[in-house]
């Protein structure tokens, strides 16, 4: 495996290559990322993930300087599953000179995680543009977990006309439902305990929804209830159509449940797809 740091000799390393399956990431690797490199290998020889934090995409109250940053022990692990290429440049490297062409969403980007992060998307899109820019790779690897970023990838590749085909994995879990994420490591223990009730109230929508109760709203406030009694802020949750995320209504089949709450200091995301018969 090859750790490449600087954009000419990673384009020069990638230039032989017929075909490049891309996993992007900004560290903390877990099992949920391995899984996605794990999904690469299948498209093509070559494998490529990138680990890059990028600041972009934080607002000044949030995580930035604490964001897991563990760059030894993530190339350990990509090396162990078989990656051929780690790219993982400074910020100097991506941000060059001072960032003023960013990447401006569709206005999904302003709902659901957008009403809560402002400006998030158009710092995620951007990055990712410049790292498919810069990698040129056939196939790009992601996971449904971050469901609303996926199908803002999935647009900006469709209407950019990017020669790219974006592959979305399902979101790996801890055997209490729990879905990996770099931010868990904030969680105390009995933290950790309390994290598993979101995928367990996302859970019970999907059991009652395909079970035949179309009264999503009702559905989605006895979850919000349900965690805000157990102390957690709750941003937002409910249930939304899965390729426009638009809010889901009568007659609407394929669903996904979307959620974003705060436990303690840490802000914990998750979704769960639905599929509701006639």
């Amino acid at each position: 495996m090859e750790i490449i740091t600087d954009i000419s000799t990673l384009r020069a390393r990638l230039q032989c290559e017929s075909e490049i399956a891309f996993v992007p990431t900004m560290g903390g690797l877990h099992e949920g990322h391995l899984s996605l490199v794990q999904r690469a290998q299948q498209e093509a020889d070559c494998v490529v993930a990138s680990i890059f934090v990028n600041r972009l995409q934080f607002a000044p109250t949030e995580d930035f300087a604490q964001y897991p940053r563990t760059l030894e022990d993530d190339c350990k692990l990509l090396q162990k599953q078989g990656v051929n290429v780690v790219f993982a440049p400074d910020d100097k490297d991506i941000y060059s000179v001072q960032q003023d062409f960013l990447i401006e969403p569709s206005p999904l980007a302003n709902t659901l995680e957008g009403e809560f992060r402002p400006d998030f998307f158009r710092g995620v899109m951007t990055v990712i543009l410049k790292l498919f820019n810069i990698v040129q790779p056939q196939v790009a690897v992601f996971g449904k977990k971050d469901y609303q970023q996926m199908q803002l990838v999935r647009e900006m590749v469709r209407q950019m006309n990017l020669p790219l085909k974006v592959i979305a994995c399902e979101t790996t879990r801890a055997p209490d439902g729990l879905a990996l994420s770099s931010r868990n490591r904030y969680l105390s223990n009995e933290e950790r305990i309390e994290a598993a009730r979101l995928f367990r109230v996302l859970s019970e929508i999907k059991r009652a929804a395909e079970s035949g109760n179309g009264d999503f709203r009702r559905l989605c406030k006895d979850a919000r209830e349900n965690l805000t009694g157990h102390q957690w802020q709750v941003d937002y949750i409910g249930l939304h159509q899965r390729d426009t995320l638009a809010p889901a209504g009568v007659g609407d089949l394929d669903l996904v449940a979307l959620a974003a709450a705060r436990l303690g200091k840490t802000r914990l995301i998750d979704s769960l797809e639905i599929s509701v018969k006639h």
